[in-house]
């Protein structure tokens, strides 16, 4: 260390920061808890022992296995190596027998059979796949989808009406209907027949129909009870298969999974369905078929999202097609028809017989969705700025809005946006288009809940304030009165208030295993595909790294995304946090971290290796230790204690060196800085490599005291910096650094 007389010579110049530059908010967020199920349920040794000699699998796939319910050889074969003779009879759910006969005697007579379907993704691939079969069979067939905005949710007198009166003699519904007892009864007086076909939850009184097919029926036995949609018209379609050309029910299976298995797994991943059992053969077909696809209008929407545009260039990469294209690609184009124009679109596009027909409708797809998309973003940002105005956080739990313009088909969205954002239920309410106007006009609200708080239970503590609701734990809808709306948010409010603990509210990432960094291989990669497809109760595995170093942190993308290299043992991974800012990450090269993350394969330019995808990343618990012992030394010898090591008293260099990074900073815009991101950044300096946390904020505090710096600290450590004009400055006026000097206990 240099001795004797230290002067500081600060630059002419004025750089004043501004408030609010570094978001301490998002950085304070209250830390997710790491749920690992290897660590509060360990698989049997034993029983992973057995699947590893039985299957020829890893230990790791093993275990994974195991803490998914899957305990012996038999049960994890079967779930890795579904094939379709392994589906359930269709003639064992409820009526079944009842729709075939009837839909088989109305292709015979040539009476005029109508699909009837919902405006969704399942709906709207139900009544697709249906059509198709039953036109192939030579029905009189013809199809309905009601509109969201005009005519609202399910079976309607009207449309019934509608379409008897078109000389309809049969209407099949899929995907709803199961509700629909008065039009059913309507239908019947009028001499016309409904089967209805639905996966949703029943009541008491199921409609007086021919047959009523729904697996959740309280009297049907099937055992395989989370078919979507389009997976109940599935099991309708391998039924009349088998009756129709008299074929065994694995050769009808089979031939209905070559023509109509895209269908059905579209439909079935949109609709959140579980990826078990019969899903996931279907689904795993059902993607097979989608990557060599004939149907020209699947071909034509693919060509239209892999088209290239201004932000995105064209790419000669064959796309992998998987759940989650479905779930973020095909199925957002599909919905926005049913959403912000007509599900007709949708239907047409899939009914299309040739790409000359399907690329204009494909490409209306894409365009309501942009549509959509930017709709999706007004009413976001009109909803944060109405939370920012007027929610009160500290009182009520649920966060409720309305307006008189947002649209009805993309308020649901937006309401997972701002749950997902603030971890609370949030409900939004339309009361465009409504009927009436004042007090009296009804909104329609779509909203979105936690764990910890049944949304449908909420809705039913609140009902007195309702016009009518329905749902889901996690997803409802309803209507509401503007007269009523302050009095059922206040009641939804005081339920809340009751079911949501502090425990309920606090962030959580659920793990699956840790793993060492020599076990995370592109072997290990390779393997997991066979777990695929993935979705919900199949959810993508994710793993723990504990106590890894931070060798490399890098922007991409313009700041949007993080690029790191940790590193334990030797051994050096890649990982890709996507979305998350640098200083959002607020870790820093050297930091030991742990990651939460799944396993990826990056191929570039024919080299195929395995990448992290980063879920969470937090500080070890070594390096937390580390750095409350640094803290608790600092305020040791800010008391007065005496030191021996050499390694608290800053040379002229070091006072030099911070100076110099903090002004780089302020001139690049950056005005605030945390102590750590400071500490990292001096590291990296010349001549800076050995600086440590207790000698930077004597120096941040001298620079203080000499006024040399304007410097504030907002929140603790993290410091707002303001440079301005002053001539040469004697360090050794420092009462601080004259004090440390004389605290030292040296040779």
């Amino acid at each position: 260390m240099v001795q004797g007389h230290l002067t500081l010579i600060i630059i002419k110049e004025r750089w004043l920061c501004h408030p609010g530059t570094m978001n301490h908010t998002q950085i304070n967020q209250r830390e997710k808890v790491w749920n690992v199920r290897s660590v509060s349920a360990p698989p049997s040794q034993k029983a992973v022992s057995a699947m590893v000699e039985s299957l020829g699998c890893s230990s790791i796939l093993g275990a994974l296995l195991y803490l998914r319910g899957y305990t012996d050889p038999k049960s994890a074969g079967d779930f890795l190596y579904m094939k379709t003779e392994m589906m359930g009879d269709p003639f064992a759910i409820k009526d079944m027998e009842k729709a075939v006969a009837r839909i088989e005697r109305a292709i015979r007579t040539h009476e005029k059979i109508v699909v009837y379907g919902d405006y969704d993704v399942d709906g709207v691939t139900a009544v697709c796949a249906l059509y198709l079969y039953l036109k192939k069979q030579g029905a009189d067939i013809g199809y309905y989808i009601p509109n969201r905005t005009g005519e609202g949710y399910g079976v309607s007198v009207p449309a019934v009406e509608k379409l008897i009166d078109a000389g309809t003699r049969l209407i099949v519904t899929v995907d709803t209907g199961i509700t629909a007892a008065e039009e059913v009864a309507f239908a019947k007086a009028r001499g016309v027949d409904f089967v209805v076909t639905d996966h949703h939850e029943c009541r008491a009184d199921l409609p007086e129909a021919v047959a009523v097919v729904n697996p959740h029926r309280p009297d049907d036995t099937y055992p395989f009870k989370d078919l979507a949609g389009v997976g109940v018209v599935f099991k309708l379609l391998c039924a009349l298969e088998s009756r129709l050309t008299g074929a065994p029910m694995i050769e009808a299976v089979g031939a209905i999974c070559r023509d109509y298995a895209d269908l059905v797994a579209i439909g079935t991943v949109a609709d959140v369905m579980p990826v078990r059992g019969e899903n996931k053969i279907i689904i795993k077909y059902g993607l097979s078929r989608i990557e060599n696809s004939e149907r020209p209008g699947l071909r034509a929407l693919m060509e239209a999202v892999a088209a290239p545009t201004d932000d995105k260039p064209t790419s000669k990469k064959k796309r992998k097609i998987s759940s989650g294209f479905i779930g973020f690609t095909i199925a957002p184009r599909i919905n926005a028809a049913g959403r912000v124009r007509t599900a007709d679109i949708a239907v047409e596009l899939f009914l299309s017989e040739d790409m000359e027909r399907a690329r204009p409708l494909a490409e209306q797809l894409c365009i309501a969705n942009k549509e959509r998309q930017a709709q999706e973003n007004e009413i976001t940002q009109e909803a944060y700025a109405k939370i920012e105005a007027e929610h009160d956080f500290e009182r009520n739990p649920v966060i409720v809005l309305s307006s008189d313009h947002w649209h009805h088909g993309v308020i649901g969205i937006v309401s997972s946006r701002i749950t997902e954002h603030f971890g609370l239920p949030s409900i939004l309410i339309s009361f465009e288009g409504s009927q009436t106007t004042g007090e009296e006009a009804v909104g329609k609200g779509s909203g979105r809940s936690i764990k910890g708080m049944n949304l449908v239970d909420a809705l039913v503590y609140s009902s007195e304030h309702l016009v009518k609701f329905g749902g889901h734990e996690l997803a409802a809808g309803l209507s509401v009165t503007r007269a009523s709306l302050p009095a059922f948010c206040e009641a939804v409010n005081a339920y809340a208030r009751e079911k949501l603990t502090d425990e309920a509210l606090q962030p959580t990432l659920d793990a699956d295993m840790e793993l060492s960094p020599r076990e995370v291989t592109l072997a290990l990669a390779e393997e997991l595909l066979l777990l695929e497809p993935y979705g919900i109760g199949n959810a993508t595995p994710v793993f723990c790294l504990r106590d890894v170093t931070l060798t490399e942190c890098t922007p991409i993308s313009g700041g949007k995304h993080t690029r790191m290299v940790v590193s334990r043992d030797g051994t050096s991974l890649q990982a890709m946090f996507f979305s998350c800012s640098q200083s959002e990450l607020n870790l820093f090269v050297g930091d030991k971290i742990d990651l939460a993350f799944t396993v990826d394969i990056n191929e570039y330019r024919g080299r195929r290796s395995v990448q992290l995808i980063v879920k969470d990343a937090r500080l070890a618990e070594s390096e937390t230790v580390r750095q409350a012992q640094q803290r608790e030394r600092f305020d040791a010898i800010w008391n007065g204690e005496a030191f021996e090591e050499d390694d608290v008293i800053p040379s002229r260099d070091d006072f030099a060196a911070v100076y110099t990074l903090v002004r780089r900073n302020v001139r690049g815009g950056v005005e605030e800085l945390s102590l750590r991101a400071l500490l990292t950044q001096v590291r990296l300096f010349p001549g800076g490599e050995q600086m440590g946390y207790v000698k930077l904020k004597f120096i941040i505090k001298i620079l203080q005291e000499l006024n040399l710096v304007g410097i504030e600290e907002p929140e603790e450590e993290y410091y707002r910096f303001e440079l301005y004009y002053t001539a040469k400055t004697d360090l050794e006026k420092s009462n601080l650094l004259r004090r440390l000097r004389a605290q030292w206990r040296h040779g």
